[in-house]
């Protein structure tokens, strides 16, 4: 127990969740910020080989945090890490092609974006944001061996364990796609962080803790956990305008969080609780907006009820 009183072993502070920023403390020694980046992907829920318009709570941008660049990945890059170093100077970086499916492509299309970044001293690691069915085993091999030179991080958009959700959103692949590619990433040195989404139409509650539980379940290292955000011009806000759906309020959503996190092993790092929806684009919930009230609240929470990351377990 830490001088917080805290009774969770990964934590230096009040936070009863194994944080992200606990773990690059402790792994970099020193304060790293994930850079993120358009490299120009495309998807097969969009070009037409499994689908058109891709998942239906995609946008645009890929569901990026950024507005779409058309620069060069290096100017790109260099004005990220400007910014985060105006926040954190001299900090390093991780290089986060965020944007659409940053493996769907040919192997040489890969190495032109992300060998400059495993070359950089300011780069301590990299993290691609894929799809479990566009990482073929020529690829896996690609970045296995960008890890023998830096940490690297296979992003893994799931979003939820039920197939009939899957189906729903035009996600493109099933949940055994997902578990036939972590069994393969789970045989090398790459790290695994998984993305659920919160709130998708015709889950209840029961069916998002149990998607937790399951991937909390699995060889993997990360989680990324986010409220659904309906965003302008996406087919879902479409569905919603017309057959409107229940949409978890702050209150829930902070309940909801700290039940998933009662059933995530202790170890597995959890890289986000909240997501960044472009406030302009967002259609609802507004309250996604108040990122660090979110986080007061989970913590909040997790002190009143005296709970932390994997007691359920």
């Amino acid at each position: 127990m830490n001088r917080y009183n805290n009774p969770f072993p990964f934590s230096d502070d009040n936070k009863r969740y194994h944080t992200w920023n606990h773990y690059l403390k402790h792994r970099f020694h020193t304060k790293v910020a994930k850079v993120p980046l358009d490299a120009g992907f495309t998807c097969p829920n969009r070009d037409g080989t499994k689908g058109w318009g891709g998942c239906t709570f995609c946008t645009a941008a890929g569901s990026g945090d950024t507005i779409p660049s058309h620069e060069d990945l290096a100017v790109q890059f260099e004005q990220g890490l400007a910014q985060m170093r105006r926040k954190w100077p001299g900090c390093d970086a991780i290089a986060y092609f965020q944007a659409y499916t940053n493996t769907y492509a040919p192997l040489e299309r890969l190495q032109e974006c992300f060998d400059p970044f495993v070359e950089r001293a300011d780069v301590c690691a990299l993290a691609i944001a894929t799809r479990a069915d566009c990482l073929s085993k020529e690829a896996i091999a690609y970045l296995c061996r960008l890890a023998e030179q830096k940490e690297i991080w296979v992003e893994l958009g799931l979003q939820s364990i039920h197939d009939a959700t899957a189906e729903a959103i035009h996600r493109g692949h099933g949940y055994q796609d997902f578990l036939t590619c972590v069994q393969r990433l789970s045989q090398t040195p790459l790290k695994i962080c998984v993305h659920l989404i919160n709130s998708l139409p015709g889950e209840d509650v029961p069916m998002m803790i149990e998607s937790a539980r399951t991937v909390g379940s699995l060889p993997i290292h990360a989680v990324k956990l986010h409220m659904l955000h309906l965003m302008k011009g996406t087919q879902l806000a479409q569905s919603y305008a017309a057959h409107p759906f229940h949409l978890l309020s702050m209150s829930e959503y902070v309940d909801l969080i700290v039940a998933q996190l009662e059933v995530l092993p202790a170890h597995i790092i959890i890289q986000r609780l909240t997501g960044d929806g472009l406030s302009r684009d967002l259609l609802a919930p507004l309250w996604t907006q108040k990122k660090v009230q979110v986080l007061n609240e989970i913590d909040k929470a997790m002190v009143r009820r005296n709970t932390w990351q994997g007691r359920c377990l």
